[in-house]
């Protein structure tokens, strides 16, 4: 390659030096007539014809000094550029035998992540399997213990029914040992009346009518109750009056206090686990978001009770202690009711002073009241301390300080015991109870009454202030449409 191209070169510099002779011969061959014209003049001029050589073999020029320098210099560059092709195409190689490397390092990859997967999602049918085994064991688990506060509640019940029996049973003896009195007496009243007079014409009315009171002594604390709530202008209770005795014997009256309380209310739960719970934040915190009746065991306290548990308003956790809505529950009622507690708990009821007692005794509760108008305005009225004193203190009221929009008309029962008709301990000369026809902790008597008489449609009118009112919010005179009172752990 290098002979060829040298070869050429040395051609074409030769072609170029003869092509300048030729030319400068032409031009000397024109020039000449001139000279001769010159030299005709005065001189004698001559002319030699010279054949010209003919080139023959291979002409060979020098070049050492210009091309031969040019081309090793070519050819350095082009083996330098060579070079470096070869040192990049080595490098590519390499890159080659990396990028190879990591493809057979993708594909076992990705054949350990294809098996990853499967055995991921073995792992998560196994899993699924043990949740849906243990979800139905829960299920199981929830139903029986359902089962058991059903039999529980019924014992209680049955319980219940077995004291209300004690309770008639004692009435029952109570009326045979007065009959048996009774018997003896007409028997000596006949002996002695035998020889002179002959033996008075008796019925056996005076007996039936001295039988049936006691057996009825609910029953009619339940018609007076009825009464006052027809006629919420009544005046009060009054004992039973003596019946006219018999033959000179003598019927013990029968007051209110002597008739026996109502049953406790007992309502078949509807909670997702049984509990019991100390209240009903306990059963928030449990993750029974659900309103509804929850068993509730206050701590140091060896009782059971139901009540409403409020989750949904105002943060949840509020155990309802109180609540009117429709007028279906009479709250007239004496001590022992309003100790035990009485009503329906999916409706109006009272939960008890006695359970009142060992619920806030448990913790630092506040107190939350809430209020709607016949308008369907909605209010509260919050306190941020709410505790009862025990029954020898007559479960005297401690009342912290009041926040909300209803108005505060709570404070001014603070530190003061509770009165019913049968138990006065408020400080007016008569029988708060009586005028406000509720149990409450009155004083001289009330700025707010809450168990009184629920009256339809707001305003009413009555021969007292008797209705369900809180004075801050509508006044003494407007019966509110709902209440409830309700506390919660701070």
């Amino acid at each position: 390659m290098e002979k060829q191209l040298t070869i050429g070169l040395s051609l074409l510099l030769g072609l170029l030096l003869v092509m300048p002779e030729v030319g400068g011969r032409k031009e000397e061959s024109q020039k000449r007539p001139s000279r001769s014209s010159e030299l005709k003049a005065g001189r004698c001029s001559y002319t030699f014809i010279v054949p010209q050589q003919k080139l023959k073999g291979a002409l060979c020029v020098s070049t050492e000094s210009t091309t031969g320098a040019a081309n090793h210099s070519e050819v350095k560059a082009l083996r330098g550029e060579l070079n470096r092709q070869q040192e990049q195409l080595e490098k590519l190689r390499g890159q080659l035998e990396q990028e190879g490397a990591l493809v057979t390092e993708v594909r076992a990859l990705r054949k350990e992540s294809g098996s990853m997967n499967s055995r991921i999602a073995q792992l998560y049918a196994q899993l699924l399997h043990e949740v849906m085994y243990k979800k139905d064991q829960v299920v199981k688990q929830r139903r029986v213990e359902n089962l058991l506060l059903n039999a529980t509640a019924q014992m209680l019940q049955i319980s219940t029914s077995y004291r209300e029996l004690e309770k008639k049973y004692g009435a029952l003896t109570s009326m045979m040992s007065n009959q048996s009195q009774l018997i003896a007496r007409l028997e000596k009243l006949c002996q002695a009346t035998k020889n002179t007079t002959p033996p008075p014409q008796m019925t056996s009315e005076p007996l039936s009518i001295q039988s049936s009171g006691p057996l009825n002594d609910s029953s009619e604390s339940k018609e007076m109750a009825n009464d006052v709530q027809r006629d919420q202008g009544a005046p009060p209770l009054q004992p039973q009056e003596e019946r006219e005795p018999l033959q000179g014997t003598k019927v013990l009256p029968t007051t209110m206090a002597d008739t026996p309380t109502d049953a406790p209310f007992i309502s078949f739960p509807v909670t997702k686990s049984p509990g019991p719970w100390r209240d009903c934040q306990h059963v928030l915190d449990s993750g029974e978001t659900t309103n509804g009746i929850y068993l509730l065991r206050p701590q140091s306290a060896n009782r059971l009770l139901q009540a409403w548990c409020e989750q949904t308003k105002a943060q949840g956790g509020w155990t309802v202690i109180q609540r009117r809505q429709d007028g279906s529950v009479n709250f007239f009622r004496t001590w022992e009711q309003y100790k035990q507690g009485f009503g329906n708990l999916d409706g109006e009821y009272w939960l008890g002073l006695e359970h009142l007692y060992w619920l806030t005794k448990q913790a630092h509760y506040k107190l939350r009241v809430a209020m709607e108008d016949w308008q369907g305005r909605q209010v509260f009225a919050e306190y941020d301390s709410f505790r009862l004193e025990p029954e020898s203190d007559w479960y005297r009221l401690r009342l912290g300080e009041y926040q909300g929009n209803a108005g505060d008309s709570m404070s001014w029962h603070n530190d003061k015991a509770f009165t019913t008709l049968d138990k006065d301990k408020d400080a007016y000369s008569g029988n708060c109870a009586h005028f406000q026809k509720g149990g409450w902790w009155y004083h001289m008597c009330a700025h707010s009454n809450l168990n009184g008489v629920w009256y339809r449609g707001g305003h009413y009118r009555s021969r007292y202030q008797d209705g369900v009112y809180w004075a801050e919010f509508h006044g003494g005179s407007y019966s509110l449409k709902t209440v409830t009172m309700m506390i919660k752990p701070t």
